[in-house]
């Protein structure tokens, strides 16, 4: 299958299930959850849906649980929303890259004060009155 047709399949299949995540589902186990890339097999028998939450490994850990528990819920309203041939089984997989980015911006932002050169410290007006009377 063309690679173009395959990115806007993936593209309009993490739309649908951002969708259906965020305002259908009501499982009191899903976090913050973003659909932040989906990767549909060439013969769309599968698709790989990455998803990031906000929280601890706690969170995440419920989150896919909650998730894995509404697959067949996901899977039939896909089918619904979009048409193609085969409605891909759903896959759901943790994605950790946001999380990375913000231990990396964190650890690149310490690094970068503790190189930073202390200002030297100017007398206050006070002190130098002081030592002129």
């Amino acid at each position: 299958m063309k690679a173009q047709r395959l990115a806007r399949i993936d593209h309009e299949i993490q739309r649908i299930l951002g969708i259906l995540i965020t305002q259908e589902l009501k499982d009191p186990r899903l976090g913050f959850t973003t659909v932040t890339r989906v990767e549909v097999t060439d013969d769309l028998r599968f698709c790989k849906v990455h998803v990031s939450v906000i929280g601890d490994r706690h969170a995440a850990r419920q989150t896919l649980d909650a998730l894995e528990s509404a697959k067949g819920f996901l899977r039939g309203e896909l089918g619904h929303r979009i048409d193609l041939r085969y409605t891909p089984e759903l896959l759901f997989e943790e994605d950790r890259s946001v999380e990375r980015a913000i231990e990396l911006a964190r650890t690149m932002r310490e690094d970068a004060m503790r190189r930073a050169p202390v200002p030297p410290v100017e007398e206050s007006q006070d002190a130098r009155t002081n030592e002129d009377g």
